[in-house]
């Protein structure tokens, strides 16, 4: 049975006497390092980028190198990007570390696909929050935390969980709870989600916007209709909350019945298989190979993929139906 951590499983004395050294302070990296500090932690910062080094001393971080980083600190965590993280590991962190120290990873994606392989002598751990860098910081400080996956990939000291679970606490991670995982489950998990649900959603948005407004609806109630209004985010939340089946009992009764009788129209035997064959990518690691050769080739096809999609004259009535409904410009 899968072992789900609360906030009482993370004992924060386990960090007493212990440095956390915090290397990125970007999407992940800041809400981590403040949340860390506002827990009575010791972290000690290290960002390569002058404009996060600015934010960083403005937030009160006096910036120290990697160098330094791993010569005064217990517990070292990795923030930077993906596709960063291995460079600087392999010239800066790798041939650095001490015994007794421990790599805690926001992500599993460089030890899963093995872009960073950490020595034995060191453990290994992960703290992965559920959701947006900015949410990790808005929800430790409004108390209401986050969901999070944690898991153990290497345990030399024989405390590995112990630290695992006390930074996660200090994250606030274990609010929401923390679901124990495998280092590879987590970044196949992450991965899929981004290469079926997402697609298959913005796949739908847009067929279903393209249609409507043909049809003659206005561009301003379609794009209204489908997500601005924040319902179906609110659908989406209750669901987080309270579980998939209870949102849709809190729908009307006609929604109730369309989503339930329509269910089967949406059930494909392609679909199926197209969910298998993105998980098999995944999993074999073909995907983590292209991504390091559209990494290494500085992104050209993600370039342009994203001009290709931003070119499509739907997204000037999504703009004009939000800043409409705000009543603010959008750049």
């Amino acid at each position: 049975m899968t072992v789900i951590f609360h906030d009482q499983d993370g004992d924060l004395s386990v960090l007493q006497g212990r440095q956390i050294g915090v290397i990125g302070y970007g999407n992940m990296g800041r809400p981590v390092a403040l949340n860390l500090r506002d827990s009575g932690v010791n972290v000690l910062v290290s960002e390569p980028s002058a404009e996060k080094q600015a934010l960083a001393v403005e937030e009160g971080f006096p910036l120290h190198d990697v160098a330094e980083v791993m010569e005064r600190c217990h517990v070292i965590m990795p923030l930077l990007r993906d596709e960063d993280m291995p460079k600087v590991y392999l010239s800066e962190v790798s041939p650095r570390l001490q015994r007794d120290q421990a790599l805690i990873f926001s992500s599993a994606y460089n030890i899963a696909f093995g872009f960073i392989e950490a020595p034995p002598f060191v453990d290994v751990g992960l703290v992965s929050a559920r959701t947006l860098g900015a949410s990790v910081r808005q929800r430790y400080i409004s108390g209401e935390g986050f969901a999070s996956f944690v898991a153990v990939a290497q345990d030399a000291s024989r405390h590995a969980w112990q630290i695992v679970l006390a930074v996660a606490k200090a994250m606030g991670a274990l609010r929401g709870g923390g679901v124990e995982i495998r280092f590879e489950q987590e970044a196949e998990l992450d991965l899929f989600m981004q290469q079926t649900v997402l697609p298959m959603f913005h796949h739908i948005i847009i067929a279903a916007a393209r249609l409507l407004i043909d049809k003659g609806y206005p561009p301003e109630a379609v794009f209204t209709e489908l997500y601005v209004s924040g319902e179906t985010s609110d659908y989406l939340r209750h669901a987080a909350q309270f579980g998939l089946m209870r949102a849709l009992k809190m729908q009307s009764l006609p929604a109730q019945y369309g989503v339930l009788s329509r269910y089967e129209r949406f059930k494909e035997m392609k679909l199926d298989r197209l969910l298998e064959i993105a998980l098999e990518d995944i999993r074999e690691g073909k995907f983590a190979q292209e991504w390091a050769k559209e990494f290494a080739a500085d992104y050209p096809r993600l370039r342009a993929l994203m001009k290709q999609r931003a070119s499509m004259d739907i997204w000037e009535f999504e703009q004009q139906t939000v800043e409409l409904l705000r009543g603010i410009a959008l750049d």
